[in-house]
């Protein structure tokens, strides 16, 4: 299937297009779709979100990330933000934490270009391509951490890039992950699957004091 340009008279935006980022921008624009992503050239129209699956641990991410950005300097959170990666992928991650004049910067149209040093992804029905297109987009691009939350299999992956490929971080005899990229940033895996925000936070400022 060809790629459609930016000439296109089409204005419809649906799973499973194949377009570039100039493409999907214009469709997305003209539409009257909430959410909607391109990995690797494919476009993903979201389907509505149940709160114990997606909206609670979606919540609870992103508590975990603005209590860690109020204790550090310098850093910006953003809940599903427009990412411009590359030609093919625009993502609109659950959550980034990124350094003001770091890798990723806030282009003239508002926008997010570039990697944030990390993204997290709240996956329930999405695990699909979480764990595979996006996440060689991701890698690809430089983001230097990605976090997967399997909400359905309570599971909590943390990967790490490592001369361009990611690795997988595991937990400590704790149960506790920590950031490679952000000092101080610590997970308590438990907790947060229990959803223990008290725990979780609790940790975190133990690490930041």
């Amino acid at each position: 299937m060809a790629i459609a340009n930016s000439l296109s008279p089409l204005t419809i935006l649906e799973n499973g297009d194949r377009l570039d980022r100039d493409e999907f921008e214009r469709r997305y624009a003209a539409s009257n779709i909430k959410k909607a992503e391109l990995i690797e050239g494919i476009v993903y129209v979201a389907s509505p979100l149940r709160f114990s699956s997606h909206g609670k641990p979606h919540s609870q991410i992103v508590g975990w990330l603005v209590t860690y950005q109020s204790m550090i300097a310098g850093l910006e959170v953003g809940i599903e933000p427009t990412v411009r990666l590359d030609e093919n992928n625009e993502p609109q991650p659950d959550a980034v934490l990124f350094r003001l004049g770091g890798n990723a910067q806030i282009d003239d149209d508002g926008y997010i270009t570039g990697a944030p040093e990390l993204v997290v992804e709240i996956a329930a029905s999405t695990v699909s391509y979480d764990l595979h297109s996006k996440k060689r987009a991701y890698e690809r691009n430089g983001v230097k951490e990605y976090i997967v939350w399997r909400t359905l299999e309570q599971q909590i992956d943390w990967f790490v890039l490592e001369n361009g490929e990611y690795q997988s971080l595991e937990p400590d005899a704790n149960g506790m992950l920590c950031s490679r990229e952000f000092t101080g940033l610590w997970l308590n895996v438990n907790a947060l699957l229990s959803h223990d925000m008290a725990a979780v936070l609790k940790t975190l400022q133990s690490q930041n004091n």
